[in-house]
């Protein structure tokens, strides 16, 4: 009963607007005197409402919370749309098409039949090939001549790739640049145009609680969009590429995402979505996403002409700060990267930097674990300077470093292809560079004679032999060069045992052949 008089004095209050808005000042004034009447008289009816409905305040776990509706026309009129209509033309679906040889009888592959069926048999069917097309996932469009960025995963077998714009239209593009270390690729459509780019923010300043949407093409049904907020920043060891530091969000990302924008409330992108948590294949609001720092300096690589993505060179070993670590240093907390050794004339050690240093931050922001400094790294350019903060016998000291490009061993042998009767015949051997060790996605510190590349169908493929595995030892042999490797690998022997370190651990094995 106490909210009569209340209710009462606010059917005054319209009275009086309702009044005032009869009698305008002027013809000219007119129009506007009557749009602030009415939304007045929305205010004052919607707060009438409210109280007498008793939606005011309402208490919860002790403390006082307001509740309100939408104030006004415009805040119920709020939209993601204009965002989506800057963003979305510049989010393209990437279709690849994989050449397959069909077999030429059911019994290929079996030693029996192969004397009737086998290639050189009369009774051998032609071979034939088929194409085999599927909507694999999205890409953001990020120049105006055509370069279009996707994940490597997307295009990674592909024999062909086709880009399928928001309008429907349809181009052939060539893959400029794969890169599996940060699951980047760059695409180039192949006619020219003037195509719409996507604007790039700066995910450094991407900060947790954010508004993003998520742009792409899930499971092939066309161009969806998804709202949610960034969950995490700088979100390592989740187990998707070799540089885990990666934006998480709950926005709706599913598989056909992949390559896909994530953008800010600018409109802007700040990440490339790359991959899910998920058990059931579904989104369960964990999606990863590549920071746009690390698109930036793949698509530079790309412009340079580069069909890879060359990373600086640095030249020393890094390890995580433990607790142990931490306490020993005299160290509030675990924090930074541990140096264990130093390189010889390499950046680092020209730099200044010693074994024993930790580094606490580059360029003003703070190193967690090796992986992000890793990152950090990655986005710079060849020959630039960084400065790192250094804790150094109980003192912050500042450290700057010129980044140089990973160098070639100019005394080491030239690549050898193994020739031969040994489970080793059709691999490349080559002893291991920073640059190759770097292209290999080995650490770039990495010694020794490491097979490079394999011949399709060869022993050496065929034994289960992959590019990356360094060869230890051969028959008792210590290896030191791959000349050694390719004289040891020609003697006659029944008996093959060798080791090889694939991965950080060492596998033996015997084998007659």
């Amino acid at each position: 009963m106490k909210r009569w008089p209340v209710f009462a004095l606010a059917l005054i209050g319209l009275l009086f607007i309702i009044h005032q808005t009869g009698t305008p000042a002027s013809a000219q004034n007119a129009q506007t005197q009557n749009a602030q009447a009415q939304n007045a008289l929305e205010d004052v009816f919607k707060k009438t409402l409210d109280d007498l409905l008793g939606g005011g305040k309402k208490r919860g776990n002790g403390q006082d919370r307001v509740e309100r509706v939408p104030g006004s026309k415009t805040e119920i009129d709020l939209t993601f749309a204009p965002l989506v209509r800057e963003a979305a033309p510049s989010v393209v679906n990437v279709f690849t098409a994989k050449v397959v040889q069909a077999r030429r009888s059911p019994f290929e592959g079996d030693p029996f039949f192969e004397r009737f069926f086998g290639k050189n048999s009369p009774f051998s069917a032609p071979q034939q090939r088929r194409k085999m097309q599927n909507s694999l996932g999205s890409g953001v469009i990020i120049s105006e001549d055509g370069f279009v960025l996707t994940n490597n995963h997307v295009i990674s077998d592909a024999d062909e790739v086709k880009i399928v714009l928001s309008d429907g239209s349809e181009y052939e593009a060539e893959i400029m640049l794969k890169d599996e270390k940060s699951d980047l690729a760059v695409l180039k459509i192949a006619e020219e145009g003037q195509f719409e780019p996507i604007r790039i923010a700066d995910s450094d300043n991407v900060a947790v609680g954010d508004l993003v949407l998520a742009i792409g093409n899930p499971f092939g049904v066309g161009q969806t969009v998804t709202s949610g907020i960034v969950s995490a920043v700088a979100r390592s060891r989740v187990g998707i590429t070799d540089f885990d530091f990666f934006i998480q969000t709950d926005a709706a990302i599913n598989p056909g995402n992949s390559g896909g924008a994530l953008i800010d409330m600018n409109g802007r992108l700040v990440g490339i979505n790359t991959a899910i948590f998920s058990r059931s294949g579904g989104s369960n609001g964990i999606g990863f996403a590549i920071p746009s720092i690390m698109v930036k300096a793949v698509v530079n690589a790309a412009r340079n002409g580069g069909d890879y993505f060359e990373r600086p060179f640095f030249g020393a070993t890094l390890d995580r700060v433990t607790p142990q670590i931490a306490e020993a240093l005299g160290m509030e907390r675990p924090s930074g990267v541990l140096v264990v050794d130093v390189t010889a004339d390499a950046p680092a050690a020209k730099g200044g930097l010693k074994a024993g240093d930790v580094l606490l931050r580059m360029n003003g922001r703070e190193i967690q674990h090796p992986d992000a400094l890793g990152y950090r790294l990655a986005t710079q350019s060849i020959g630039s300077d960084v400065r790192f903060d250094v804790l150094r016998n109980g003192k912050e000291v500042a450290v700057d470093v010129t980044l140089a490009r990973a160098p070639d061993n100019p005394k080491g042998g030239k690549p050898v292809t193994i020739e031969g009767n040994s489970p080793f015949a059709g691999s490349r051997v080559e002893e291991l560079t920073p640059r190759l060790a770097q292209r290999l996605r080995l650490p770039e510190n990495t010694k020794g004679v490491v097979i490079s590349d394999l011949a399709p169908g060869s022993p050496a493929e065929q034994f289960g032999f992959r590019a990356g595995d360094i060869v230890l030892e051969l028959n008792g042999n210590r290896i030191a060069s791959a000349q050694q490797l390719n004289e040891i690998a020609n003697e006659r022997s029944r008996w093959w045992r060798f080791t090889v370190e694939r991965d950080g651990r060492q596998l033996r094995q015997v084998l007659r052949y």
